[in-house]
């Protein structure tokens, strides 16, 4: 049974207490007595759903796409699909994996800036739409292969993260080859859509963070340049450790999104009395259009400049506005929020299904042009002590 996993059915959440685990493990090798019992994995799946959970919490603006590399277990896979995840393959077997669970292929990118034509092919076949390139070579097989498919193109950052694992010279392209790579794809008639970075394995210093976003940011800029359609897809890469390493690393994400890709913000504010109203720049003529029948189920988290969590602030009656000139347009009435300024932010939570697929360009405020930020998620990393 080398390599065995055994599963802990634990559905509350969090991860299960030492001394459950640790019945749970005597609970194995008691039933196995009989045998030589050999080395053998314990998945417990409330601390998986625990750690997605703080991940959801700390980057409410990131979607996870967990590297399928990183712990290809079925029941663990299962588990994160079930949490909402999306996955990052690299091989026509990993993507097979995937799909067997019943993901969709749109929840999939293909994270291989080397890929061999069969699994081109494959992806082709089975609808797998995002891939990552980095070379000319890979834009021929792309060409030749899977037309349609919608490309990050993944670049060189400066290895100052202080990684334990970094991927040196043989993944990304170098800032003087971005340009004309991105040129080749346009004249192939391939649509870059995002850009792709990793920073390596088990980061300590996090500053690295900003400056490969702005290496990003960059980028999409030559894209612009040249005429490029509007570049909307940020894979942030991964590599990230659970604790506080981690909560450092989101504090860092998140102030380099809102400095280089700023989302919702909140853009003019006005009062009536006791009621604060506030403008933002989407409404329910783009992203949040599914307001127009529904409010209920509504999730928004204020972060400020001055106070990232806004504990302890006191709340008032709110109304939040969208853009357009549309009287309609209004995301939240009577909603409690601390006072907030012009460039604080509002996080709305749950915005998947049937939000950006249905936000148009009224008053040309471009739902198409929000861009989508993507991380490989990888599994927690032993601490040091």
């Amino acid at each position: 049974m080398v390599g065995e996993a055994k599963l802990i059915e634990n559905r509350v959440g969090k991860p299960v207490s030492t001394d459950d685990l640790f019945r749970f493990i005597k609970s194995v090798i008691s039933d196995e007595q009989q045998e030589e019992t050999g080395p053998f994995y314990v998945l417990d799946l409330g601390a998986t759903r625990s750690l997605v959970e703080t991940w959801f919490h700390n980057l409410p603006m990131v979607q996870p796409f967990y590297a399928v590399k990183s712990n290809p277990n079925p029941a663990f896979l299962k588990e994160m699909a079930a949490l909402g995840t999306g996955f990052d393959c690299a091989s026509l077997h990993e993507i097979e994996t995937i799909l067997s669970l019943g993901v969709s292929p749109d929840r999939i990118v293909f994270a291989n800036t080397c890929k061999p034509e069969s699994h081109i092919k494959y992806a082709a076949k089975v609808g797998v739409n995002l891939a990552t390139f980095d070379s000319n070579c890979e834009l021929e097989k792309i060409k030749k292969w899977h037309p349609k498919c919608e490309l990050l193109i993944r670049i060189k950052v400066p290895e100052a993260s202080g990684s334990a694992f970094m991927f040196g010279s043989k993944f990304g392209a170098l800032p003087e080859e971005i340009v004309p790579l991105l040129k080749a794809a346009q004249e192939a008639k391939l649509q870059v859509v995002g850009v792709s970075f990793h920073i390596g394995t088990g980061a300590i210093n996090f500053h690295s963070i900003q400056g490969a976003i702005e290496a990003a940011k960059t980028t999409f800029d030559f894209a612009a340049q040249l005429g490029l359609p509007k570049m909307h897809i940020l894979d942030i890469g991964g590599g990230f450790t659970s604790g506080p390493k981690f909560t450092d690393a989101a504090s860092a994400v998140k102030v380099a999104l809102q400095k280089y890709f700023p989302a919702t913000s909140i853009i003019g504010k006005r009062e009536r009395g006791d009621v604060k109203e506030y403008w933002i720049n989407d409404g329910v003529w783009g992203s949040m259009n599914i307001l127009k029948d529904d409010h209920d189920e509504v999730i928004c988290t204020p972060l400020t400049i001055k106070n990232p969590t806004c504990e302890g602030l006191k709340t008032w009656n709110s109304t939040v506005f969208g853009p357009t000139c549309d009287p309609n347009d209004t995301v939240l009435k009577g909603f409690k929020l601390p006072e907030l300024d012009v460039n604080d932010w509002l996080v709305f939570h749950n915005m998947g299904a049937y939000t950006s697929s249905r936000g148009n360009d009224f008053n040309g405020f471009k739902t198409s042009a929000i861009p989508t930020y993507i991380l490989a998620l990888m599994p927690p990393r032993k601490q040091e002590k």
